[in-house]
């Protein structure tokens, strides 16, 4: 059971989750700035201003990464810090890109390589409120690639790129639930505007063309001299059925993935939509025109994945709600016969079970033609840590077992199933701001004092990671 010798292995992070610093330097206001002023929208009333100071702590954050042994380190860069409007011409902000040139060539001076998201959801607000953002067809797309553009040509030495983060995550939470930055949704107790049935549906279409975009000017005008790489990175669950007898169940596991993942990687490996999703959408998905597919179809010089859970899948009754996004189906901890996905964690979606994560790569192997993987994220929440002291946060005992044995689990994917993982980005390298549930769950290898100048200390996850990757990769 083995990795090859060249593996990555590192942490993963996000811009407005940890860098604070949100009115320094000329950055713009983002989405989630606006969305987290809305009160009742973050469980604990926070936001991201402070967080985990990153931006002002870059040597700081670099040396942790050392410490813990990482090869690679994913971050996101904030679109606001770099164009402050976002849009195709608006100013560029030079301190924003300053800032992040700096920051690669300090992490690749410490032998780290970086991998780059460009957007990890905090969407430059103007843009919302200039064209709708994501809900704009004509001009999202355009911004982005522009955007992208001015990053490629700063960063060079950059030679991992990942579009965008989640897209499902942007569709479904921002657009249909309201979870999410902007927050709209067909709830009209959560929020006076949005429609469930539909606007997912098209912020997604709008996502997978505004990546198609920014890989072609990357493959046109940059990768000949760069020679980088550029992907995508999909979040999905593995499933089981709840009842592997019932053939309806069996079906529903695999149509739960299909919505969630195959909704954008078969656009960019097939050039379509999965069927399963045009059955039950109809005319609310949108039909890709012959140069949209031109555009999209193989766009991925490989696959990112974030991945953390599995669920027992049971079929629905044939007649889902306009605004239903799973598929006609429903998800559960337990299945017929009482067998348990996986203990509780904080994170009332997450339950670990890492055998799911190597059927998950093997799923995505098979069905994409054994694509090179990089896991992008992976990790865990522990339930009521935020509750615990020090030392006892620091004892993060349950956090090292599910990183042990889920990369005990990759390995075996690829050493036994000829998956081709490349490389290993745990979530997270510090305890962060949480989206919607605020600093209340913690996911971070490395404890953060909030109430003490955003302290940190590793945690006995943070300490264990490089004897786990030691244990699975090839000495050369």
């Amino acid at each position: 059971m083995s990795l090859p010798s060249d593996f990555h292995w590192g942490f993963a992070t996000a811009a407005y989750q940890v860098e604070g610093a949100t009115q320094q330097d000329g950055r713009g206001p983002t989405i989630w700035d606006t969305f987290c002023a809305i009160p009742g929208k973050i469980a604990d009333g926070t936001d991201g201003s402070v967080a985990c100071d990153s931006y002002n702590r870059t040597d700081e954050d670099i040396a942790l990464l050392k410490r813990l042994g990482a090869t690679c380190y994913r971050f996101s860069l904030s679109w606001a810090r770099i164009i402050p409007l976002g849009g195709r011409n608006d100013p560029v902000n030079q301190a924003g890109i300053d800032h992040y040139v700096k920051f690669v060539d300090d992490l690749l001076e410490a032998g780290i390589e970086p991998f780059i998201t460009l957007l990890h959801w905090d969407v430059p607000d103007a843009l919302d409120k200039r064209y709708g953002g994501l809900l704009n067809k004509e001009e999202f797309p355009l911004d982005f690639e522009n955007y992208a553009r001015v990053v490629f040509k700063a960063i060079p030495k950059c030679k991992n790129w990942i579009t965008f983060n989640e897209p499902w995550c942007s569709s479904i939470l921002g657009y249909s639930t309201g979870f999410f930055a902007p927050g709209r949704t067909s709830n009209r107790e959560k929020s006076p505007v949005g429609d469930s049935s539909r606007e997912p549906w098209i912020v997604g279409h709008n996502l997978l063309l505004a990546h198609g975009r920014a890989v072609k000017v990357y493959r046109d005008e940059f990768k000949p001299t760069d020679k980088g790489q550029i992907g995508i990175t999909l979040n999905g669950d593995y499933t089981y059925p709840w009842d592997p007898e019932d053939p309806r169940d069996v079906e529903a596991a695999n149509r739960k993935i299909e919505f969630a993942i195959s909704w954008f990687a078969d656009p960019i490996y097939f050039g379509k939509y999965p069927d399963s999703m045009r059955k039950q959408l109809g005319d609310r998905l949108p039909e890709f025109t012959p140069e949209e597919v031109d555009l999209v179809k193989g766009s991925n010089d490989f696959y990112g994945m974030n991945h953390y859970t599995a669920d027992y899948v049971k079929h629905g009754d044939g007649n889902p709600p306009p605004e239903d996004f799973l598929g006609d189906l429903s998800t559960h901890p337990y299945n017929k016969n009482g067998d348990c996905i996986g203990p509780e964690t904080q994170s009332f979606w997450l339950r670990p079970n890492p055998e799911g994560f190597r059927g998950l790569l093997n799923w995505l192997s098979k069905r994409y033609g054994y694509p090179p993987i990089y896991v992008t994220e992976n990790g865990t929440s522990i339930k009521g840590e935020n509750d615990l002291k020090e030392p006892e946060i620091l004892e993060d005992v349950f956090r090292y077992e599910y990183f042990r044995d889920y990369v005990n689990a990759m390995a075996k994917a690829v050493s036994e199933d000829g998956c081709n993982v490349r490389g290993y980005m745990a979530w997270s390298l510090m305890d962060n701001f949480e989206w919607a549930e605020g600093y209340e769950t913690r996911f971070g290898v490395t404890y953060v004092n909030y109430a003490d100048g955003q302290q940190r200390k590793e945690k006995y996850s943070a300490k264990k990671m490089k004897e786990i990757f030691d244990a699975v990769i090839k000495k050369e």
